[in-house]
């Protein structure tokens, strides 16, 4: 398993050194803790153990790292469950994946089915690797730095930022941070350089009362799971005196784009420039495809959503695929109604679904700034948008619901326009 000789040459150049920390009691594991964990068997994380797999579910810790240590030095494929899954759809999921195993399969991403049922994606450990060798290549991450741990392990962003990195380069990572600004801080405080975040988590921070100087020696912050506006990346440059730099990447790929500077993220502009090592092909309707020795299968795979080059090679995310609606007999991208609300002053945030009850109009959910309300939203639109795109139903909320994964929940802006 090339996944497990990875991890194999960094146990036994250093075990003594420090791998993970607990964010409360600031307590240490290191490397050689670590193989001793995975030494036990079954781990206590394991959901469902086969031949071929081993599927479990734990929180940020010392015990996904056994399990997921165990699988590998177990000779099994290695398939991290959401902790917020139900133990039965883990089950259930674990059964069809474990049936449809690639020979050389060494990890199983398990996507939310944000976009559709949940999948089990099969990667290679040269693909893994190759995904955190582009992403600290780019970043400029490395052994000497200590990663803020507050993106779940298993999704496919702690894979390629937090359990890549220690794996093949020993990046320690700080574990168990609660999604709170003050517990964030203090977490940071214990050594943390570099903070994979999520946009909600980053505008919690900014519109705290945290001071100046209270996110320790922080040098990095990097934001991804969903579009972060340029208005909180203004805010918290603002306060922090950090800048933020957006990250964009897909289960089936990982990393593919990245603002090296932070200055297309302060400016709302783009995703950044490929990672290095990662290639997009653009064509005329608004795809691109990503080529790059990390995408799962044969090397090249063209995501949902669409964009286009912008300035200094830049990716200019468009929207999504497969969102179109239908409104009177006419489609439409939600995307475009988005964008639109969006360019309102004082608006930050804005989700457009169908409407709950009328299905020849669209409704929408808002989070800004100030009392924004239906009719002003109402009037800024109509001289950019014909009368049937304009939502008959508005919802306001301080954010948008977004789920673990740092992503639009859209159920829940479903019932907020109920």
């Amino acid at each position: 398993m090339i996944l497990h000789r990875a991890w194999l040459r960094i146990w036994r150049r250093d075990p003594a050194a420090p791998a993970l920390i607990d964010a409360a009691s600031g307590r240490i594991w290191t490397r050689d803790d670590m193989e001793q964990a995975a030494r036990r068997w079954p781990p206590a994380a394991a959901v469902s153990v086969s031949r071929r797999a081993l599927f479990f579910s734990a929180p940020n810790g010392l015990d996904w790292w056994a399990a997921f240590l165990s699988a590998l030095r177990t000779g099994r494929v290695a398939a991290p469950v959401d902790p917020s899954e139900p133990p039965a759809a883990a089950r259930a999921l674990a059964a069809r994946a474990a049936r449809r195993l690639p020979p050389d399969a060494e990890l199983l991403k398990l996507t939310s089915g944000s976009t559709g049922r949940p999948r089990a994606l099969p990667f290679t450990g040269r693909q893994m690797l190759a995904d955190g060798r582009h992403i600290a290549a780019t970043m400029g991450i490395t052994a000497a730095d200590t990663h803020l741990g507050l993106v779940p392990l298993g999704h496919s962003y702690g894979l390629g930022n937090l359990v890549i990195p220690l794996l093949r380069a020993g990046t320690p990572i700080i574990c168990g941070v609660a999604p709170l600004p003050h517990a964030v801080a203090a977490a940071a405080r214990r050594g943390a350089t570099v903070f994979p975040a999520v946009p909600a988590l980053l505008r919690a921070l900014a519109e705290s009362d945290i001071p100046a100087g209270g996110l320790g020696p922080l040098r990095l912050v990097i934001s991804a799971g969903a579009p972060l506006d340029a208005e909180t990346a203004v805010r918290f440059h603002q306060r922090f005196g950090l800048r933020v730099h957006n990250f964009y990447g897909s289960s089936e790929t990982g990393g593919i784009a990245y603002d090296r500077s932070g200055e297309a993220t302060l400016a709302g502009r783009s995703v950044g420039r490929p990672l290095r090592g990662v290639r997009l092909r653009y064509s005329a309707t608004g795809r691109f495809t990503v080529a790059s020795a990390a995408v799962m299968g044969r090397g090249e795979h063209t995501p949902a959503d669409r964009g286009r080059p912008g300035p200094r090679g830049e990716l200019v995310l468009l929207g999504r695929l497969g969102r179109a609606l239908k409104i009177a007999g006419r489609r439409l991208d939600p995307a475009e109604i988005e964008a639109a609300v969006r360019r309102i002053a004082g608006v930050r945030e804005c989700c457009v679904i169908a409407h709950p009850r009328r299905p020849e109009a669209l409704a929408a959910v808002v989070s800004g700034r100030g009392a924004l309300t239906p009719q002003q939203l109402d009037a800024a639109l109509r001289p950019q948008l014909a009368p049937w795109k304009i939502p008959r139903k508005w919802a306001f909320a301080r954010a948008l619901p977004v789920n673990a994964r740092g992503k639009v929940d859209r159920a829940a802006v479903a019932a907020l326009l109920q």
